[in-house]
């Protein structure tokens, strides 16, 4: 689509995820009757349920019975993204018009009662804290359970000395979370040397834009949504 307004765009892969707890997160999908919904911020929780879902034994009792249970009850995402897969293990999503995790805990604080039943929330090990400190000072609970670890990909940095030596500096630079910024930035920065000031960083997301800022850099821009 950029270049449909004359600009080239290069994607360089920053992370790699690795699935964990999913026996876990399991057994706790097979009691539905022990929580009030679920809450997705990330596609990566709906791949970890999948993968689950592989498994033909766990296929049968999701397509026979738990699906159905869990369509009872709300399955709160942050975007578009986690939406459609949602949809894709034949639930329907809530919120995902929110676009970050602030807006996505107003909204569900707009719909939980304090002190119901708790809200599932399978997630990254790098989770921010913003949306469970809002429903906790709601009263409204949340039971967390890491299903996925962030790492840096094991190619960022050829990637980025190939390109850098083959195009140059670039004029832009986006990232798309605040782990792009914590694996990739150290290498960017040397690589630009003293001309990093010249490059324009966008951002993804407010908190995408926080870690930039953090680490001294201007941003030129922000995605409010994905």
């Amino acid at each position: 689509e950029l270049s449909l307004y004359g600009l080239e765009a290069t994607l360089i892969p920053v992370l790699s995820f690795e699935f964990i707890s999913l026996e876990s997160l399991f057994e706790k999908l097979s009691h539905p009757e022990c929580y009030g919904g679920l809450v997705f911020t990330s596609p990566r929780a709906l791949e970890a349920i999948k993968i689950c879902l592989k498994e033909n034994s766990k296929s049968e009792a999701w397509s026979k019975s738990l699906k159905q249970k869990w369509s009872t009850k709300p399955a709160y995402v942050v975007g578009e993204a986690t939406a459609s897969l949602v949809e894709e293990i034949g639930l329907t999503p809530q919120g995902e018009k929110s676009g970050n995790a602030e807006k996505l805990a107003e909204f569900i604080s707009s719909r939980e009662k304090p002190n119901s039943s708790s809200l599932l929330f399978p997630c990254g090990a790098l989770k921010r804290e913003v949306l469970p400190t809002v429903l906790r000072e709601k009263g409204i609970p949340l039971e967390t359970l890491t299903v996925y670890q962030t790492t840096q990909h094991s190619h960022l940095q050829d990637s980025l000395s190939s390109y850098f030596s083959q195009q140059g500096i670039p004029a832009s630079i986006v990232f798309f979370s605040p782990s792009g910024v914590k694996f990739c930035l150290q290498h960017i920065q040397k690589l630009c040397g003293d001309f990093i000031n010249h490059v324009k960083f966008a951002a993804l997301g407010p908190s995408t834009a926080a870690a930039l800022r953090a680490a001294g850099l201007h941003v030129s821009c922000t995605a409010e949504t994905p």
